[in-house]
C-alpha cells in the first residue's frame, strides 16, 4: 500500500524536519524549537540501510523511498504532542527542512536537483537546506559559534568557520587522504604486518600475529581486500588491533598511533580559525575511543600547533545539527555561512 499523503494542517510555531544520511543508515527527526532556541526531537525515524551512491552521486530516489513512508507516522506523533499543548488534531505543517548527507559536497547533485521538488510537492512551500554531513556535524557539536570540529572515524575530516566562510580540511577518502583516520591506522598497521611477513625492516611481529588472527593467511589478504567496496571499513577494523599492540608495548604500533595523532592535529589546526582562547575545537568520532595511545600524542601536537586553544565537548551529533539548521532557517536566523557545496539554502 502506498504511503498516505501528508495532510497540510494549520501552521504552528516552527515544526522542522532534520535528516541525517550516512554510512550507517538514514535518520530523521521532527522538532518544534523552544522559545529559548533549544531544539529537541519529538518524533524520530531510523533506517539501517545506507542511501545508495550511483553514477549520479547520492541516490535521491533511494533516500526518498526510505523517508517518505515514515513521514506520516512521524507527523502524527508530533501532532499528538501538539494536541497535548494546544488541543487541536491537525498534523503540524513543516516550516523548514535540513538534509545532511555524507558526500553531499562532491556527490550531491542528484539530491540538489530532486529533493526541493519532492519536498515542495509533499509539504508545499518549505525552506530547505542541503548540507554536507560535516556541516550538520559541526552544527550539532558547536552550534553557530566560530571554531572547528574534527570528525575522526573510518575517515577523517575537519570543518572550521569564522561564520563568514567554511574551511574544509581533508575528507578526501582513504586513497587520497583521511590522514590519521581509522582506515589510515589500519592500513599502516597492516603494512607493518606485511613487512614482518616478508622479513623487511619496519615490520611488527605483534601486528603480523594480529593480522593473521583477524584475516587469516597474510599472503591472501590482497586478493580478499582489494576488490571489496567497503575497503575503508575493513582497514579501519584493524585499528583497534594496532591500539592493543601499542598498549602491549609494540614500538611500531606506538609509532603508527603517534603519527596518526600528529596528522589529526595538523588537520584540526588547518581548519581552526582564531588563535589562543579564540581557537575553539571539538573532537568527535568513534576513533577517539582508541584512548591514550592515540589521544596522548594528538593532544601534545594540538598544544604545539594551537597553543592556548579551547577544547570543548560536542553538544550533539549530525542529526541534532540538521534540526538546528532547519530551526534557524524557519526564523531566518541561520548564522552559519552558505556554500554551494557544503551548505546550500533553497
Amino acid at each position: 500500500m502506498p504511503p498516505r499523503p501528508v495532510r497540510r494542517g494549520r501552521a504552528v510555531s516552527g515544526w522542522v524536519l532534520g535528516v541525517d544520511s550516512g554510512g550507517s543508515g538514514l535518520r530523521a527527526a521532527l522538532a518544534r524549537p523552544a522559545p529559548d532556541g533549544r531544539v529537541t526531537a519529538a518524533s524520530t525515524f531510523v533506517s539501517r540501510t545506507p542511501v545508495r551512491t550511483g553514477v549520479a552521486g547520492i541516490d535521491a530516489g533511494h533516500l526518498w523511498e526510505q523517508l517518505l513512508p515514515a513521514l506520516p507516522g512521524m507527523l502524527e506523533r508530533a501532532a499528538r504532542e501538539e494536541d497535548g499543548a494546544q488541543g487541536h488534531a491537525d498534523p503540524p505543517t513543516v516550516a523548514a527542512v535540513c538534509v545532511g548527507a555524507a558526500g553531499m559536497a562532491t556527490l550531491g547533485d542528484d539530491l540538489r536537483a530532486r529533493l526541493p521538488r519532492e519536498l515542495a510537492g509533499l509539504f508545499g512551500p518549505v525552506r530547505l537546506a542541503l548540507a554536507a554531513d560535516a556541516v550538520t556535524g559541526y552544527a550539532g557539536a558547536l552550534g553557530e559559534r566560530a571554531g572547528a570540529v574534527v570528525a575522526a572515524g573510518t575517515g577523517m575530516i575537519a570543518l572550521g568557520t569564522d561564520l563568514r566562510v567554511w574551511r574544509r580540511v581533508d575528507g578526501w577518502g582513504h586513497l587520497l587522504g583521511d590522514c590519521g583516520s581509522g582506515a589510515w591506522i589500519g592500513r599502516a598497521g597492516l603494512e607493518a604486518a606485511m613487512r614482518a611477513h616478508d622479513g623487511r625492516a619496519g615490520g611488527s611481529a605483534a601486528l603480523l600475529a594480529a593480522a593473521r588472527e583477524r584475516f587469516g593467511d597474510p599472503a591472501s589478504l590482497p586478493g580478499s581486500l582489494y576488490p571489496r567496496p567497503d575497503r575503508p571499513a575493513v582497514l579501519a577494523s584493524f585499528a583497534p588491533s594496532v591500539a592493543a599492540a601499542a598498549v602491549a608495548g609494540d614500538a611500531v604500533a606506538t609509532a603508527v598511533l603517534g603519527e596518526a595523532g600528529r596528522q589529526i592535529a595538523e588537520t584540526a589546526a588547518a581548519a581552526c580559525p582564531g588563535s589562543g582562547e579564540d581557537a575553539v575545537l571539538a573532537l568527535t568520532g568513534g576513533l577517539l575511543n582508541i584512548g591514550a595511545p592515540l589521544l596522548d600524542p594528538l593532544h601534545a601536537h594540538l598544544d604545539r600547533l594551537l597553543p592556548g586553544h579551547r577544547a570543548v565537548a560536542a553538544v550533539g551529533g549530525p542529526l541534532e545539527g540538521a534540526l538546528l539548521v532547519a530551526a534557524r532557517l524557519a526564523t531566518d536566523g541561520l548564522r552559519l555561512p552558505a556554500d554551494d557545496a557544503l551548505l546550500r539554502v533553497v
